[in-house]
Parts: structure tokens; C-alpha cells; sequence
């Protein structure tokens, strides 16, 4: 047990590793034509079922000829010609060649390919300037991919290069894992949607919209419950209806200790608390539990904490559930050129802006840091996070780097 752990609050990486251990992957699947499966999660292996390329052709405009008749000669007869889906039919005996075109296929016969550019023509007379080898410029069957390769793995997220090369195989349709369905819903009498007038004291609700937003990007199925009161009554209610509904239920909001979060409660009448309370910054409010139906994460109702515990935590947990093979965002390390002040005790994911000065990584905060500064999150494009032994970091020091993903920024 770490020292965040003695503390009361559970550090991020137990926290994963205990969230990550409650999730399986759904079981059911379904079959989904070429042209509608860009980002969905492969259910089963793809096998080639023939050769890429299916025929050994040429990778140069040239011609084709045997390699040992230029042995002791430098002159070949032109006896035909071989073009991409017009391949030349015959075979190439002692003393021919043939014109050939990048991709065609090598005729019967022939071994090896001259470029066009190392020969002088005469009619039918072909001169070679080189004595080429056998396979020069030639690209066997089954070079890219051979039958039977296992060109895609489960749990790949289909990509548009993945749907081009099915295309090139031929494969018309993919198995995948059925769409997960995720309910959200936040709570607070002080929320509006925006194009409402505020009274004294709302304001305008922002953390459904950005989980959404970024729900939408992973190709799931989403449940928009709306804006619940703090009222314990509809609140239960809402848990009810989402558990019904959704293989996960995510809540911002109400999981603090505040007289009127009730999340916690309900979620410890209907189901089970897995952890609460996180050794994060900002986003320590933070609930995983199980529903009778669904899993359930409650976010904190600060937007910026929101947005880091969902990215952080929410996401990873969503992609084993559907199916996806393990991700984890790259890291690197840059010199830091703002000073971070930070006390030991919680890993701290500052916002920050990255760079290169003089062939050297670099990274800067976007300012202030506080949990309600939502700016800090479209401003910068990285999280800077610093270890939870770790305190205040001085410029010139190196950090930890994790650029902002297609979830978040514009990658």
C-alpha cells in the first residue's frame, strides 16, 4: 500500500489496474459491409485469402527478358508487350524480350526486369546497356502479404489504411464487437443548457457536452439523459433508467461531500462502490462502481477534472469493453520553461503547450491551473504530469509528456 493509499485517496495507477480487472470485453458481435466498419473493433483475426501482389510483376516501366541471355550477348527481339490488366500471353523463350509497365505481370519465361532508361531501341532491336541479375526489378507473389497471413488482429480499431487494404483482398464484410451503449447524465440545480438565460447563481453546463464529445469519436452508442436536479428522488431514478439502458453510466457531478451529492449514496443502494477519492490533480473526486447491469464512473462536476478523469480513467475502461487491444497514449520527456508549483502527494496532469527550440523538446503551462478553467484544456495541446512524490518542478527541469489525442485536440 502507497502512501496515497494510507491516506484515504487510491493512486491512479492501483486505481486502473482495479477498474481495468472489473471490465470484459462484450462477447456479442455482428457482421458490418466494407464501407460502414471505419472505426469499429475487429471480433475475430483477418486472414488473406490470396496473394498481395497475386502475381509476380514488374516495379518498373521496362522489359522483361530472361537474365541468362544477356550473358554473352547485349541485344534482344521485342516480341510483344505486357500492360497492367493486359498481361502478354505466351512465354518468353531464348533471345526475346518483351515492353513491360510497372505492375504488369511477368510473362512465362522471363526472370528478370531492365528500366527503360538502360536500353537504345532499333525497331524490334533492343540493346541493354546492364547485365541484370535474375529478379532484378521484379516483385513476387505474395511479397506484401502471402495466404493465410494474418493481416489484422482482434481488437483493432479499423482504420481508413485497414478498410483500403480488406478492399485490396477482396473482403467485403468484417465480424466485429457490437456498439456499447453509454448513458451520461449530470446533476445540479445550478446547471443550464446553453441558449437559457442564467439566473443569479447557475451556470451553464459544459461537462456532458465535452464527455460526449469525445464518446462520439470512439464509435459508441450514446444516451443523453440530460441535466438531473439535486433532488435524491430523480436522481435514483436516472440511475435506474441508465442502468436499463447502457452497458456503462457516466455521471459528472454529485460525487464530492457536499450535503446535496447524492450519487454516492444511490450508487451504494443500487449497486457497489469500487473506489472512490483519487491521488489526482485535478479530478480526486472520482467514483467507479458496478450497477446491477452496467458499470458505473462518476466524474467530478469541476469541468476540467471532468474532462482529465474521464480521458484518464473512462476511456481506457470504455476500450476494453469494447473490445479494443490495449492503447496507451505515447510519452516522452521535455525540458520544462515555466515553473509548476506542487506539493507531493498527488500526480498532477498540468495542461501545457509543446514545442521544439533548437532540436530540444519543450513544454510550457498554459497558465493557471484551476479545476474551472476549462480554457487550460482547448488552449494546450499536452497534459505535463508530474509525479505524485514528485513537488515543484523549476524551469530547465525535464517532465513527462502525453500529447492530447483525437479524443481532446485536433490530432
Amino acid at each position: 500500500m502507497d502512501c496515497c493509499d494510507t491516506q484515504g485517496l487510491m493512486s491512479i495507477e492501483s486505481a486502473m489496474d482495479k477498474l481495468l480487472g472489473a471490465i470484459s470485453a462484450v462477447t456479442q458481435t455482428e457482421q458490418v459491409d466494407l464501407p460502414n466498419c471505419l472505426g469499429r473493433i475487429l471480433a475475430v483475426d483477418v486472414q488473406s485469402t490470396l496473394n498481395v501482389p497475386p502475381h509476380d510483376n514488374s516495379a518498373m516501366d521496362g522489359y522483361a527478358m530472361r537474365s541468362e541471355d544477356l550473358v554473352d550477348a547485349d541485344t534482344l527481339q521485342l516480341v510483344g508487350q505486357s500492360f497492367a490488366g493486359h498481361p502478354y500471353d505466351g512465354e518468353v523463350t531464348k533471345g526475346q524480350c518483351i515492353r513491360i509497365m510497372t505492375g504488369a505481370t511477368i510473362p512465362e519465361g522471363a526472370d528478370c526486369v531492365v528500366m527503360q532508361e538502360r536500353t537504345e531501341v532499333d525497331g524490334n532491336a533492343i540493346r541493354f546497356t546492364v547485365k541484370p541479375p535474375v529478379g532484378n526489378s521484379v516483385r513476387r507473389s505474395g511479397e506484401d502479404i502471402a495466404v493465410d497471413d494474418v493481416v489484422l488482429k482482434q481488437g483493432r480499431k479499423i482504420t481508413a489504411a485497414d478498410i483500403g487494404l480488406m478492399a485490396s483482398l477482396g473482403i467485403a464484410q468484417f465480424s466485429v464487437f457490437r456498439t456499447v451503449k453509454v448513458a451520461v447524465f449530470s446533476t445540479g440545480d445550478e446547471l443550464k443548457i446553453p441558449g437559457q438565460a442564467l439566473n443569479y447563481g447557475d451556470i451553464y453546463e459544459s461537462n456532458r457536452f465535452t464527455v460526449s464529445a469525445m464518446l462520439s469519436r470512439m464509435n459508441v452508442e450514446i444516451i443523453d439523459l440530460g441535466i438531473i436536479p439535486d433532488d435524491k428522488d430523480l436522481i435514483r431514478a436516472a440511475f435506474k433508467s441508465a442502468d436499463e439502458q447502457a452497458d456503462v453510466v457516466v455521471s459528472s457531478g454529485g460525487v464530492s461531500v457536499g450535503d446535496a451529492d447524492y450519487t454516492k449514496d444511490i450508487l451504494e443502494e443500487q449497486g457497489q462502490i469500487g473506489f472512490w477519492k483519487l491521488a489526482i490533480k485535478p479530478g480526486k473526486p472520482f467514483a467507479f462502481g458496478q450497477l446491477p447491469n452496467s458499470h458505473f464512473i462518476g466524474l467530478p462536476g469541476n469541468p476540467v477534472s471532468s474532462m482529465v478523469t474521464f480521458h484518464q480513467l473512462a476511456v481506457p475502461a470504455i476500450r476494453k469493453l469494447m473490445g479494443q487491444s490495449e492503447y496507451k497514449r505515447p510519452r516522452f520527456k521535455a525540458k520544462l520553461t515555466s515553473r509548476i508549483g506542487k506539493r507531493p502527494g498527488r500526480t498532477d496532469y498540468q495542461r501545457g503547450i509543446f514545442g521544439i527550440e533548437d532540436g530540444q523538446a519543450v513544454v510550457c503551462t498554459t497558465g493557471s491551473q484551476g479545476s474551472g478553467i476549462l480554457s487550460s484544456m482547448s488552449v494546450g495541446d499536452c497534459y505535463i504530469i508530474v509525479e505524485r512524490e514528485r513537488g515543484t518542478v523549476e524551469v530547465g527541469e525535464e517532465v513527462t509528456v502525453e500529447l492530447f489525442d483525437g479524443l481532446i485536440g485536433a490530432l
